[in-house]
């Protein structure tokens, strides 16, 4: 623990030096906190009632059986919600990736990474002080940011029926437990794709790919073919962990430190 404490210390005394880092972990936790509290502000009761109407017409099939006992403007709102769940379920994602791409070719880079690698700390010490750096920013300013968006909710005096929803065991499930799991996979996949490559920026680009099968969630939620439910979040957290375990395992495979140091140029 001692070796993983000193590498967390040295990232993070490096990390926060980047002004693209800072700005995104500030920029990014706010503005998908904003967007679905503006939306909440908007979306009034009387005229979205109307528009729906009693029977919540232009709703998924799946959704709206879950809307009983709740009035046509609670079931859009809701409906609305899970749409924006996603958009928190990304901060866990880009966060963590946006340091760990960095993490082992931006020390190549400086020269700053072969005298590390020759001491004698182990590739798992390594990887998880790394890892770690990356990942207990993410987790922390996800929270921070769901905890000011349940603020936001009872600021703007939402109706029971969506603030239950709000505080649910699909978004508790969802932000609590898949958010940090789906930040260890990011930030493992970042340390990889920067573990491979030669050019910081690359590896930034190349980190990012790890939100691709998020958005094809959120595409299929827009289009009304998945619907976010309880089992939903359970088989994703399960999934998730099943391959956030096989990438640390496979991890201590594919970090050559002997290729980093002879190789690279």
């Amino acid at each position: 623990m001692k070796h993983i404490k000193t590498i967390i210390n040295k990232e993070w005394s490096e990390v926060f030096k980047n002004r693209w880092v800072i700005s995104t972990m500030t920029m990014l936790p706010m503005l998908f906190t904003a967007l679905p509290l503006v939306m909440l502000a908007t979306t009034g009761g009387s005229a979205i009632s109307a528009e729906i109407g009693a029977e919540s017409s232009g709703l998924p099939a799946g959704f709206v059986a879950g809307c009983v006992g709740l009035s046509a403007s609670d079931c859009m709102q809701i409906y609305l919600l899970n749409q924006f769940m996603l958009l928190f379920m990304m901060m866990p994602l880009m966060i963590p990736t946006t340091i760990a791409a960095y993490s082992i070719v931006g020390e190549k880079t400086t020269r700053s990474l072969e005298p590390l690698l020759a001491t004698p700390i182990t590739t798992i010490e390594l990887l998880a002080g790394k890892g770690l750096a990356a990942v207990i920013p993410g987790v922390l300013i996800s929270y921070a940011a769901f905890g000011v968006f349940m603020l936001g909710g009872l600021l703007l005096k939402l109706s029971p029926g969506v603030l239950a929803y709000i505080v649910s065991p699909i978004w508790l499930l969802g932000i609590l437990v898949l958010g940090p799991i789906l930040s260890v996979i990011a930030a493992i996949f970042a340390i990889y794709v920067s573990s491979r490559v030669s050019d910081p920026r690359v590896a930034e680009q190349l980190s990012g790919m790890v939100i691709m099968p998020l958005m094809l969630v959120m595409f299929a939620v827009l289009a009304g073919k998945l619907v976010i439910n309880v089992w939903f979040m359970l088989i994703a957290i399960v999934v998730c962990a099943i391959i956030a375990f096989g990438m640390l395992h496979l991890g201590t495979v594919i970090f050559d430190r002997e290729n980093i140091l002879t190789k690279w140029k």
